[in-house]
């Protein structure tokens, strides 16, 4: 077994494309490969095999790496519930909610997980690509650290960091970053990639080379800006980038970009449809016209609710109905449609209760416990059946005359909810549009004309999409020096 860490010298210098290139290109080289990140903190995520929570960016990797994504490949996932606290994941599962000062004092136990983790994955595969997390070099977060060097301190591996030059004043990054690193650390930093290069590669040369001497060690690879690449987005979601243009009709789709939005992954097949144009409203911003407003998941769906209604949706939501739109609702969202919304024991938040927008007859009870697991069923579509796959995550359990009226077959029982007269409707499923015969039935069900549906297959473009980015990653690393290094 072999453990080689890549870090970053920022928040989004490009770790988790790098991880996942990488293990594409070595799984294509027959090696036995599995990506690791000790701890993430992210509001998308997924469902494993063996029925626990990881983020999704990691799931990515594990997909990319062609092997089942294992609650092991990420032992830590925080949820942020508020601007000071989030949900702790240990191991794919629920281990509580604790305040950031609590937890930074919490990571010397989380320690263990990790390393446990770490060795599990170990005896299954012959190497594993980890990824850091933010960076080495935030000095405030050195002590007990287990994202980054505190990691690869402990399994003793070694690490290659990563500058975006896309964002300007790379080899400022790359040499601030070992400046403040330990010297133990510094010496595990092997090599640099240096991320998203676009432009005539001779004036950059002069540069690397200075960079080399100076560090005395080499820049292994300079990989190019992949215009257009499209992975499944790790946790930041980008208002500008879902605002595509589209020629001729369109089924509007307009989505309210919640505070703690969470698995808004459900929305990107919605936003590689030609016939969809989607549309992401932030904060104090004028929605366009639409044909249907989409409620996504929310981490905190009492909080996002009160949101929604200061922004001014509550009245819009009512207008849009009384004129025929459609409205649809996914988990946190599904939840905010019913009548009321009882928490209880506080997994969300204060306990108490709030009223739902009420536009579907039932109640959600909040609970401890976390609906984890991957489902399948099938949905009606042209008089037939059409296959649907999906996940859940979710701590509510809703009841109601609503839900005789569902809008999913899943594994023998009637999941979802669809008003009388078909306007309002709302799932717990995520992953919902991402095979191509559900998206079409549900487009249909949303008032998506059958002359604009497309077959959009999510899988098959997220393949294309690992594929090519291996192929920049064979072409532009230095895949001699990466395997001495993993040797």
């Amino acid at each position: 077994m072999a453990t080689l860490m890549i870090q970053g010298t920022t928040s989004d210098a490009g770790k988790t494309t790098v991880v996942a290139g990488l293990c594409r290109a070595l799984a294509r080289r027959g090696v036995k490969v599995a990506p690791f990140k000790p701890q993430n903190m992210a509001l998308n995520s997924a469902v494993t095999v063996d029925g626990g929570e990881i983020g999704r960016s990691t799931a990515l990797q594990a997909q990319a790496a062609g092997v089942a994504a294992h609650s092991d490949m990420n032992p830590v996932l925080l949820k942020p519930e508020s601007d000071k606290g989030a949900q702790v994941i240990l191991a794919g599962q629920v281990h509580g909610s604790m305040a950031a000062l609590d937890y930074h004092a919490y990571k010397s136990t989380a320690r263990q997980t990790v390393l446990d983790c770490h060795r599990r994955l170990s005896e299954r595969f012959d190497v594993i690509i980890a990824e850091g997390a933010g960076s080495p070099a935030e000095v405030n977060l050195r002590e007990g650290d287990i994202a980054n060097m505190g990691f690869a301190e402990a399994v003793d591996c070694p690490v290659l960091l990563v500058g975006d030059i896309d964002r300007g004043g790379v080899f400022a990054q790359l040499c601030g970053t070992l400046a403040l690193v330990s010297d133990t650390e510094n010496a595990r930093i092997k090599g640099f990639v240096i991320n998203r290069f676009r432009g005539d590669i001779g004036l950059l040369e002069p540069g690397l080379d200075w960079l080399s001497q100076r560090e005395a060690r080499p820049v292994l690879g300079v990989l190019p800006y992949l215009q257009g690449l499209w992975l499944d987005a790790e946790d930041s979601l980008s208002l500008e980038q879902a605002l595509d243009e589209h020629e001729g009709e369109a089924l509007r789709v307009v989505v309210p970009a919640l505070p703690r939005i969470s698995n808004h992954t459900d929305l990107d097949p919605l936003r590689l449809h030609p016939g969809i144009k989607l549309s992401l409203v932030g904060p104090d911003q004028p929605p366009p016209p639409a044909d249907v407003i989409l409620l996504p998941g929310s981490k905190n769906t009492r909080a996002d609710l009160a949101w929604l209604r200061r922004q001014g949706w509550e009245a819009r939501i009512r207008r849009h109905l009384r004129y025929g739109g459609r409205v649809l609702g996914i988990c946190g969202g599904f939840q905010m449609l019913g009548e009321w919304i009882d928490d209880p024991d506080g997994v969300e938040g204060e306990p108490g209760g709030v009223a739902g927008l009420g536009w579907l007859a039932m109640t959600t009870t909040m609970l401890p416990r976390k609906q984890l697991k991957q489902v399948s069923g099938r949905i009606e579509h042209a008089g037939g059946h059409r296959s649907i796959h999906g996940y859940e995550i979710h701590q509510g359990v809703s009841r109601g005359p609503a839900l005789s009226r569902p809008l999913l077959r899943l594994e023998g029982r009637d999941e979802g909810a669809v008003s009388e007269d078909g306007q309002v409707m709302g799932t717990y499923l995520h992953g919902l549009f991402d095979g191509p015969d559900a998206c079409e039935a549900l487009l249909a069900r949303l008032g998506l004309d059958p002359q604009a549906q497309r077959h959009v297959d999510l899988n098959a473009h997220r393949e294309q999409q690992l594929d090519r980015l291996a192929d920049a990653i064979e072409q532009h690393l230095d895949m001699d020096a990466l395997m001495r290094l993993l040797q």
